[in-house]
């Protein structure tokens, strides 16, 4: 089988598919529609997340069998048209959700601890202490959204301190010994922390609205190593000002490009962003929470292993 890879990946997974006999080119500079030219020669392609694989790609793609995502999420994938197409989709939450798990707690410790604030103020010959007094994670109620590959590495990162673990998801049944799956209602009523780890879909778009802010009881911190448009930047900017979320750790942006690879021209930035930015309560990352040494390598390895289960002759 030929495979052509559209984006760089750790060289274990050419080596490893090379070792299973499967025939790679490597093409990672060439654009979409030079692609769309040659893309009919190969059985399957791996990407991370470049270009959209829509749908006239697809009918280039006169004879892919299958779809190789170096990542979690498949939504820079048209899905429903590659499975029509009956094109095999694969994907690697296995490969950097421990990554996942450990950003996302060193971003709520951070923001208890006002670690980021404190060290640029130190920074700045400003010595702080009454200002940058902490709050303790043991005893608070930690309430997770989304609760598979990723929502389960975060839980697990929580075992080490005493504080209460819940979690709301779609599918049911899907709590386990560490975190107890409870409605929306209860949920909203019970967290003093949100922890997002959804896919992006038609569901999860604009999801954290004023509308579902304003449903928590209490006030919260929030933590998104999702998907930036799962949230309404504006909207959390103001639960930020009026202290409904008393902090914000997040990866991921509303306005990053769909390679996530960048954000845009900082002279064009939206107003609820700039706002964002200048907030000493909210620590930002650049879509890196699965971007570990560790989890380039794990992720290139899942990769490479399901399409030798599934397709070496």
């Amino acid at each position: 089988m030929k495979i052509l890879h559209l984006d760089s990946n750790h060289q274990l997974l050419l080596k490893m598919l090379r070792a299973a006999g499967f025939s790679n080119d490597e093409n990672y500079k060439s654009s979409k529609s030079e692609i769309e030219e040659i893309i009919s020669n190969y059985d399957g392609i791996v990407i991370r997340s470049r270009f959209h694989i829509d749908k006239q790609f697809l009918d280039a793609a006169r004879n892919l069998k299958f779809i190789a995502r170096v990542g979690a999420g498949l939504e820079s994938i048209d899905t429903d048209y590659a499975a029509k197409r009956g094109i095999k989709l694969i994907a690697a939450p296995e490969g950097n959700r421990n990554a996942v798990g450990e950003h996302t707690l060193g971003m709520l410790l951070s923001l208890f601890n006002n670690l980021n604030k404190a060290d640029n103020e130190v920074k700045n010959g400003l010595w702080n202490r009454e200002a940058n007094r902490g709050v303790e994670l043991d005893g608070k109620t930690v309430g997770i959204i989304g609760y598979g590959n990723m929502g389960k590495a975060f839980a697990k990162k929580l075992r080490g301190f005493d504080c209460e673990v819940l979690c709301y998801d779609i599918k049911e049944k899907v709590g386990d010994e560490i975190a107890t799956q409870v409605s929306l209602k209860e949920f909203q009523q019970s967290v003093d922390v949100l922890s997002l780890h959804t896919p992006w879909t038609s569901l999860t778009d604009k999801m954290i609205n004023s509308e579902f802010i304003n449903s928590f009881s209490k006030s919260f911190w929030f933590i998104n190593t999702a998907r930036g448009k799962s949230v309404v930047t504006a909207d959390l900017v103001s639960a930020l000002k009026s202290n409904k979320i008393l902090g914000a750790g997040l990866d991921v942006l509303e306005f990053e490009k769909l390679s996530f690879e960048t954000l845009f021209d900082s002279d064009n930035l939206p107003n609820s962003l700039k706002e964002l930015f200048a907030m000493d309560n909210v620590i930002l990352s650049p879509h890196i929470a699965g971007w570990t040494v560790e989890s380039k390598e794990k992720l290139a390895t899942v990769i490479a292993e399901k399409i030798i289960q599934n397709f070496k002759n």
